[in-house]
């Protein structure tokens, strides 16, 4: 039987080309020794987290939003009592989120060199414009990609138009992505392969539930960049390979 033809392949940026999260857990860690004078350690967490998911639909995805909910969950959770110098520590927080250095994940440089010209190459993230912008500049990656789109989210329909204004077919696209609920499920939702490449820690909110993945038993995944190239040869042509 004829393998597919793959005419683009897109990349998560967060998580999947280089380390994200943790640098959103390390912070978060220092605003919670800032509240335990206040609350609990699991409920500072707690409500952190259900003012991130309140605030998404006003200030997005990405540092700006979190650092917005960090202040606000910290003049909820000390009643007004936290000074202006400790609302200048989060502020200084988030500035130094966004210089971190960025730390690619094992593997990820080798496979975009070896894919590079063989077909398509792109990146599809969400979160801040600059931000994002600002981390691809600081990965070196950029000249491996013929696209870069940030957007403001991702589910099914920001893929179809993406689809649609890039004439990309999406049945010769494949998206690579560590996060169920961004870059998989509403990937397949559009008609278009996915192949889920799990980091150690994901955002709550960027889980799903058993029943939901019962929805889509044919889920494709490998546990590392490393192990990609091999699981694409393996189900898909590439249509740079194809006359050679």
């Amino acid at each position: 039987m004829q393998k597919p033809i793959i005419t683009t392949i897109a990349f998560d940026a967060d998580d999947t080309l280089w380390r994200n999260e943790d640098v959103f857990l390390s912070t978060q860690q220092t605003f919670v020794q800032m509240l335990e004078p206040y609350h609990s350690r699991e409920y500072i967490l707690e409500r952190l987290n259900e003012v991130q998911i309140e605030n998404l639909s006003n200030f997005g995805y990405g540092i700006k939003g979190f650092t917005l909910s960090m202040i606000e969950t910290a003049i909820v959770l000390t009643e007004g009592r936290i000074t202006g110098y400790e609302i200048h520590e989060i502020i200084q927080l988030a500035k130094q989120m966004l210089a971190a250095p960025i730390e690619l994940l094992p593997g990820v440089e080798a496979l975009l060199k070896s894919l590079k010209g063989k077909c398509q190459l792109m990146v599809i993230t969400k979160g801040d414009l600059l931000d994002q912008e600002g981390k691809l500049a600081r990965s070196e990656l950029s000249d491996y990609f013929d696209w870069y789109e940030v957007v403001s989210n991702k589910n099914t329909p920001t893929y179809q138009k993406l689809f649609e204004s890039l004439q990309v077919e999406p049945s010769e696209l494949l998206m690579i992505g560590n996060s169920m609920r961004s870059d998989i499920l509403p990937v397949m939702e559009a008609g278009a392969h996915a192949l889920h490449v799990p980091y150690h820690t994901t955002w709550s909110h960027e889980q799903v539930s058993e029943a939901e993945l019962a929805q889509y038993p044919d889920i494709s995944a490998v546990s590392s960049a490393e192990q990609v190239e091999d699981w694409i040869r393996k189900h898909f042509t590439l249509i740079g390979e194809v006359d050679s």
